[in-house]
């Protein structure tokens, strides 16, 4: 059973997961991953201009052989040209007439985003997207600036969301809540494949015991309670299984995503302590004679070798 799609502000709906073409994938011709992702049950297809990886969404797209109502597709404008030549360039670039969504990827490199803004909100007048929004607006006054200027406000704003940023990403959270505007939540596994041995591994573990899920299942289900949209991408069949599977697992519990929002809080393990769970044997025993030698002080210099 897929996961419920989320009402949008503006009258639409979007799907609660969507399989994302950024992160490893830019740049790289991803088309038999994004075919295979379609095929496995992922309607939302995430992409970008700053990506190069629109034409490959194009390509699975047309290869899947289904409806255009079958699919929603969202990719961002990067600011390099014009709105209007943009979001053209990158309908031809997809093969489609119309995006379900339209996102400007980082508004803080956008000059005058009001103004831009505002040729977004012809873009959804002219019918070539269903709805318009952000990416990456994580300052509360800039998001409340646009939205008072503006005649429509954005639909959704794509943030990095993960454990040990949600207190530092809440302000921002509260004030889309405020609006109605939709978060998704990107690079959401942060603390399973960058921050592995943190706090937050301790709930995630117990609430994966309870309910007989993944570690990575209890992340998206956490995003799943914030009442955010997952935005995530592999270039495995079992994991893209796995991510959906979350729809047929439980809830959590009231409990456990506090937990995890506590844990989270404490931050993640420091950057030395996660280089160093990565290396091998031999490593540790250097790094362990590097203690002996130097101390803390060697430890350190150990970590900047690592970077």
């Amino acid at each position: 059973m897929p996961l419920e799609p989320i009402p949008l502000n503006d009258g639409n709906k979007i799907p609660s997961i969507a399989y994302g073409t950024g992160s490893k994938m830019k740049f790289h011709d991803i088309t038999q991953y994004i075919e295979q992702a379609i095929e496995t049950g992922f309607s939302h297809i995430d992409t970008a201009v700053f990506y190069k990886t629109e034409k490959f969404v194009g390509r699975a797209i047309k290869e899947s052989g289904l409806a255009r109502s079958e699919l929603f597709v969202t990719t961002k404008y990067f600011g390099e040209v014009p709105v209007q030549k943009s979001v053209r360039e990158s309908l031809k670039n997809l093969g489609l007439h119309y995006l379900d969504l339209y996102l400007i990827h980082q508004p803080r490199i956008i000059p005058n985003l009001v103004k831009t803004w505002k040729e977004f909100e012809k873009v959804q007048q002219d019918g070539l997207a269903k709805s318009i929004g952000v990416s990456n607006v994580v300052d509360v006054q800039q998001l409340e600036n646009l939205i008072k200027f503006s005649r429509i406000k954005p639909a959704v704003n794509q943030i990095r969301l993960h454990p040990y940023n949600y207190h530092e990403m809440k302000p921002v959270m509260d004030a889309c809540a405020k609006h109605n505007i939709v978060v998704e939540a990107y690079s959401s596994l942060s603390p399973i494949t960058t921050y592995p041995g943190g706090p937050v591994d301790v709930p995630l573990k117990a609430a994966a015991q309870r309910i007989g899920a993944t570690p990575t299942q209890v992340v998206f289900l956490w995003v799943k309670a914030k009442g955010a949209v997952i935005v995530t991408t592999t270039t495995t069949k079992a994991h893209m299984e796995e991510y959906l599977a979350v729809a047929d697992l439980p809830s959590l519990t009231k409990e456990e995503v506090i937990a995890i929002d506590t844990a989270g809080a404490q931050g993640p393990p420091s950057d030395i302590v996660t280089k160093l769970r990565a290396t091998n044997t031999k490593e540790k025993i250097l790094v362990a004679l590097v203690v002996m030698m130097f101390g803390v002080y060697g430890l350190s210099m150990f970590g900047r070798m690592c970077q």
